[in-house]
């Protein structure tokens, strides 16, 4: 993109919509395999083994999400290409070495039975699923790589292409997986296997289209690739902390069992309708180049952020008993529960816009310590109410209180980025710069 060939709605949609139906496509493999582990007669233990294997993984392997930030940001050439990929082999051993702790020695009784409360039996199989995705962090982060390297080429459909066959190999590995493994393990097995599938289309697609071989003047050094990404991973650790801190807080509430249910529903619908805006980032680090650009892709995201949220107030409202009656089977006791507080999330999408936004444009200026530091504004904030709202137990609906808890942390990081970026531009010159946007832009 250039000062020529200014950027175009064309040009977002063109990129953004196949990176949104890679995250679809990837909450549909994670609800075949909860189709499958469904079938077992002792589907409760099946389903929640690889339940509480799957928040365990992603919570420790969470610093690996923003691999294909980092290489989108940082490759330029050969030494670069190293730095990053030493970073991500890095992460892939920590978090393959803590997984491997959980599963196979006592700390995993420690966090599952006595921190996180799993019953015995369930913990078990969440161990034996554990001992599979030790192999996962290996794959998600150099998975993340190509992607990046796919990602700067402007071919994200690519992307969405090799999440699809994922899915269809995902159907193939859990029925030849029935006859080697069982529960939670069969689970475990067919998420492994799918996404090394994935991980090597991947790899040819990067290969096919993007591969930077030779030295170039303005490539960055392993230490400051560090320097950049280990905030971005810290940040995204701290991110996962939050629906931990809000579960805990509905945990000790009167209405805890209908409130957690009901906030689990919640929060897999808005993984699967406002999730997507997270890829925002990686639109800007890739297509802006100009002030112009940037409030192009501005009035995308918001457009974008509404159509979501209105989609939000559609399940909560006409379209509650066909999907979440119908579809997905929920009592009538927990459907009525749930609508307002869904509801409320109509409003999510676009403050996970401005968010996801806001942190493309530090990415871009690589100020990422300031990243790490709103999360940590997020999870203060969320600390800072907890004992109240526990030691007082509020007569209201505990879903409510729990998207509004989630509502709130999120603005919260949205008004610390944008007072920070407005502080940072005021300091620039425009040649310091990679442009001056309007201050008035979120």
């Amino acid at each position: 993109m250039t000062e020529s060939t200014p950027l175009r709605q064309r040009d977002i949609a063109l990129f953004f919509f196949p990176l949104l139906l890679n995250v679809q496509l990837m909450s549909l493999s994670h609800t075949i395999i909860n189709g499958a582990l469904a079938r077992y007669a002792d589907y409760v233990t099946a389903l929640a083994g690889m339940s509480v294997a799957m928040v365990v993984h992603l919570f420790i392997a969470s610093p690996s999400y923003q691999n294909h930030t980092v290489t989108i940001a940082m490759v330029r050439g050969r030494r670069s290409l190293r730095g990053v990929l030493i970073f991500v082999g890095l992460i892939a051993c920590y978090v393959s070495l803590v997984l491997g702790l959980i599963a196979f020695t006592s700390l995993g009784d420690l966090l599952l039975i006595d921190l996180l409360g799993a019953p015995p039996k369930i913990a078990s199989a969440a161990r034996e699923a554990l001992q599979l995705l030790v192999l996962l962090p290996f794959f998600t982060g150099i998975r993340g790589f190509f992607q990046g390297l796919v990602i700067q080429s402007r071919r994200t459909s690519l992307i969405s292409i090799a999440t699809a066959l994922r899915v269809a190999a995902l159907l193939g590995f859990l029925a030849v997986g029935t006859g080697w493994f069982y529960g939670a393990r069969l689970g475990a097995f067919a998420l492994v296997s799918c996404v090394i599938t994935e991980t090597l289309l991947m790899a040819y697609f990067a290969w096919r289209v993007h591969l930077p071989l030779t030295e170039q003047p303005d490539e960055k050094t392993a230490g400051q690739i560090f320097r950049y990404a280990l905030p971005l991973a810290y940040s995204s650790c701290l991110q996962q902390t939050i629906p931990l801190l809000i579960n805990s807080i509905l945990g000790r509430l009167p209405d805890a069992p209908l409130a957690l249910a009901a906030f689990g529903v919640i929060r897999g619908f808005l993984f699967l309708l406002a999730g997507p805006m997270r890829n925002l980032q990686q639109v800007y680090l890739t297509l802006v180049n100009t002030a112009s650009d940037y409030q192009v892709l501005r009035r995308f995201a918001i457009v974008v952020a509404l159509g979501l949220g209105l989609l939000v107030l559609l399940v909560a409202g006409p379209a509650a008993q066909p999907i979440l009656g119908q579809l997905l089977g929920l009592e009538a006791g927990l459907l009525n529960y749930l609508r307002f507080p869904l509801a409320a999330c109509a409003l999510f999408p676009l403050l996970y816009a401005v968010s996801n936004l806001l942190r493309g444009w530090f990415a871009g200026e690589h100020k990422t310590a300031l990243l790490g530091y709103s999360t940590l504004f997020k999870c203060g904030f969320l600390l800072l109410v907890w004992w109240p709202i526990v030691a007082l137990k509020p007569a209201v609906s505990g879903a409510a209180l729990g998207i509004a808890l989630l509502l709130a942390a999120e603005a919260i990081e949205a008004v610390y980025l944008r007072i920070q970026r407005n502080r940072l531009l005021a300091q620039q010159t425009p040649t310091a710069a990679k442009f001056i946007a309007p201050t008035g832009a979120s």
